[in-house]
Parts: C-alpha cells; sequence; structure tokens
C-alpha cells in the first residue's frame, strides 16, 4: 500500500493515474475518482490546481464517450414501449437540452444521463461545455471541503 500511495504522490504518475481513473470513473462502470483525487492533494498539495483539471479533463472525456455510447446505442436500438416515467425523463432532458449535462456530476445519475444526452443527439459540444463545467465544480467543491472543512 505504501507503493501505491507513493507512486501516485509523483506528479509523473500521479496525474496520469488521476486522468485514466476519472475518465474510466465517468463511463458506466462503477467506479468513483474522489478518493484518487483526494489522495493525491492530500500527499501532495501543491498539485490541488492540476489534479482538479487533469480529472476535470478525465471525466469529462468519459462523459464524452457515454454521449457517443448512446448515440450509437440509438441508432442500433429500436424504440420500444416506453413507460410513463421514461417518457417524462426524456421529455424533461428534451426541454432542458444540453443544460441538463450540468447534472453529469452526480453519482448513479451522471454518467447513463450523458448517454441518454447523445441518444437523444443533444448537440455534442454544448454538452460536452456543460458536462465539464458540472465535473469541475464537483472536483473543486469535493477537494476543497475534504482538505479545509472536513480535514
Amino acid at each position: 500500500m505504501d507503493t501505491l500511495l507513493g507512486l501516485l504522490a509523483l506528479p509523473k504518475f500521479g496525474l496520469g493515474s488521476l486522468l485514466v481513473i476519472s475518465f474510466v470513473s465517468a463511463t458506466l462502470l462503477p467506479l468513483g475518482s474522489e478518493p484518487a483525487v483526494f489522495g493525491l492533494i492530500k500527499l501532495n498539495p501543491a498539485l490541488f490546481w492540476p489534479a482538479i483539471a487533469v480529472a476535470t479533463l478525465g471525466n469529462t472525456l468519459g462523459g464524452a464517450l457515454d454521449w457517443w455510447m448512446g448515440y450509437g446505442a440509438q441508432r442500433v436500438v429500436s424504440a420500444k414501449e416506453r413507460s410513463h416515467f421514461h417518457l417524462k425523463a426524456l421529455a424533461w432532458l428534451e426541454r432542458l437540452g444540453p443544460k441538463a449535462c450540468l447534472l453529469s456530476w452526480l453519482p448513479g445519475i451522471g454518467d447513463p444521463l450523458c448517454a441518454v444526452a447523445g441518444w437523444l443527439r443533444l448537440p455534442f459540444w454544448a454538452c460536452l461545455l456543460y458536462m465539464a463545467v458540472g465535473k469541475f465544480l464537483r472536483y473543486l467543491v469535493m477537494s476543497a471541503a475534504l482538505l479545509w472543512v472536513f480535514p
């Protein structure tokens, strides 16, 4: 464990590992990147802003992958009968448009939300911008709270 923590503390490996972890955690795979962000910042406080930026980048790129998966799935899967809740959720997303991707930071909801944005063919670049803003704010607030509010 000490070796792993030592590697995470090195800027050479830490930021690259953080990029991969935050990318994978934004896909539909169940993995959280917050412990990696916090651990890296705790071990190397000088990397606060680079870690936030790298985690935001990786998580946003993972969200973009989700968008493309949703886009591709919509082209492949035929429309089946949908429940009332499902139709209301789709209507809500269509009404909000790309701004709904601000919620991509939410655990359990955010990653599928990015895929649904692709499914609905919401504008990719606008969705990507809103994803990045939401994910940046999540990492910033979460890291700041863990470091300074709940040390």
